[in-house]
């Protein structure tokens, strides 16, 4: 693994304190506040830790209370809610400061076979014909994760719609909770702002205040986050100071391996003067 990853990956792996009790070390991405997807991944991680390796996590449901803190640990406290004959379900609670900023449900399954059917992968450029095409791969300065956008940004009246390839660049073991961990980590870029495109504005724009408010995830199959992952996101609504946003991620065989869906302060703040 590249220095970056594997920085990333110890991140999600969590220090044990006590049964259920966990510790995970921060990350500055350089945002105002603690960057959400960190949580979402070592929530999972923790929750993922106190079940059986049979049962594989197919959903998480967060909302995000406070700003976390970048420069402090996060310690997250896992209630183990049920183990049922099929279905396992856990609560997890990031603390800072010794008060909640995150907390979430996750839901772990056993494997079954049943019903079967997906919505079709949009037809796209593959990341190799984008970059051919002269695409710019965007990366954030020591971060392993890249991403690909799949047209232009910053344009007012454009559809309130965004597909981006991403991936995490570099080698990774073979472990799918671990590749789970970092598409729950992933799922936070570039979701909420989807809202943001008809508007033409930028998420960094000093007259907009924006944040996430929560996050659902949903797992279909096992994945592999270093290989590229189309996440075709859409705005069905936002309104009243909040953006409404959801996605569909599908690996290049076209399966669809994840969705998510998210809410989050989309507040236009009052300029100087008034």
């Amino acid at each position: 693994m590249s220095n970056a990853l594997d920085a990333l990956v110890g991140l999600l792996a969590l220090e044990p304190l006590e049964e259920n009790l966990f510790r995970g070390a921060s990350q500055d991405l350089g945002l105002p506040q603690l960057f959400g997807g960190q949580v979402l991944g070592q929530a999972l991680s923790a929750a993922t830790q106190t079940v059986d390796v049979s049962r594989r996590a197919h959903s998480l449901h967060g909302y995000f209370l406070r700003p976390g803190d970048a420069r402090r640990p996060v310690v997250y406290q896992v209630d183990a809610v049920r183990d049922g004959g099929s279905f396992a379900t856990r609560r997890v609670t990031a603390i800072q400061k010794g008060r909640p900023i995150f907390f979430c449900s996750a839901s772990f399954h056993g494997e079954e076979t049943g019903l079967s059917h997906q919505a079709d992968m949009p037809g796209v450029s593959s990341p190799e014909q984008l970059i051919e095409a002269g695409a710019r791969l965007v990366r954030f300065a020591n971060h392993p994760i890249e991403f690909l956008l799949d047209g232009e940004e910053g344009e007012a009246g454009r559809a309130a719609r965004k597909r981006v390839w991403f991936r995490l660049a570099g080698e990774l073991p073979d472990d799918p909770a671990l590749h789970r961990y970092l598409l729950a980590y992933s799922s936070d870029f570039n979701l909420l702002t989807t809202a943001l495109v008809p508007h033409g504005l930028d998420f960094r724009d000093p007259s907009l205040q924006i944040a996430s408010l929560d996050h659902a995830l949903w797992l279909h199959h096992d994945v592999r986050v270093n290989d590229w992952l189309l996440y075709d996101m859409d705005s069905p609504w936002t309104g009243a100071a909040r953006g409404f946003a959801r996605g569909s991620i599908y690996d290049r065989q076209g399966r669809l391996v994840a969705s998510s869906a998210q809410e989050g302060l989309t507040r236009l703040r009052e300029p100087p003067g008034h």
